[in-house]
């Protein structure tokens, strides 16, 4: 059953070191990104399962590794402890969970990946998420990714005057645990918007499903005109 859950952005810019002179404007991001994954580690869970969107779906067992070279710096992450398995490198919003994991120490319950394809449906989402949630007694999720990213004329998809309410119902649902209104989220919505973190959150509302957990919500913003969400679900 699902006992605890994280919701963090999956910009690498969390990374001090690939925003560098840009670092100190997501202090507040960090710091609440933080927070939500020591309440993981209190919740005592059996198993910790990270999920963020990537291309297409996958499993990345403990000790997989990503790099952020393709963002012009020479830093590698590991996903927990464990052999450094032959395969795929980590997709970059797990990389991102792997150096929030490390950056708390997390040695507190066994890791397992899971890439979800950005484009599944609700259906899929919810199935994945209901899996992730009976595979043993105490499960907790980290589940990374962004809202719209349409909120202003900067931003990477420019400016649509739907984002800041596609945006404004994920941070309400996010920060009250509302998994019925994530699984109402719209995928065709989102995907206009380039909302990455949708598929994502609505794995997180399958696995909550029964599990009458309460939520917070610890940060909310849109830098770069991109919608970052952090919450906490105990």
């Amino acid at each position: 059953m699902l006992v605890a859950a994280a919701v963090c952005p999956s910009p690498p810019l969390l990374v001090p070191e690939v925003a560098t002179g840009a670092a100190p404007e997501l202090d507040a991001a960090r710091a609440a990104c933080a927070d939500a994954v020591g309440l993981l580690a209190a919740s005592r869970p059996d198993r910790l399962y990270v999920v963020g969107p990537a291309e297409e779906g996958g499993v990345y067992p403990a000790g997989s590794v990503g790099s952020f070279a393709g963002f012009g710096v020479d830093l590698s992450v590991q996903l927990g402890e464990g052999p450094r398995p032959a395969g795929r490198p980590l997709p970059t919003p797990l990389a991102v969970a792997a150096w929030l994991l490390a950056r708390a120490a997390w040695a507190d319950a066994p890791i397992e990946g899971r890439a979800v394809d950005a484009a599944a449906t609700p259906d899929v989402c919810a199935g994945i998420g209901r899996e992730l949630a009976g595979s043993a007694e105490r499960v907790a999720l980290l589940v990374m990714g962004d809202g719209s990213a349409c909120r202003t004329v900067k931003a990477p998809g420019y400016l649509d005057e739907r984002a800041a309410g596609f945006d404004a119902e994920a941070a309400r649902a996010l920060g009250t645990a509302d998994a019925t209104a994530l699984l109402a989220l719209d995928a065709g919505l989102a995907a206009e918007l380039k909302a990455a973190g949708r598929a994502p959150w609505q794995v997180l509302a399958g696995a909550a499903e029964g599990a009458g957990l309460d939520g917070r919500l610890l940060f909310e913003d849109a830098p770069y005109g991109v919608g970052y969400f952090v919450a906490a679900w105990s």
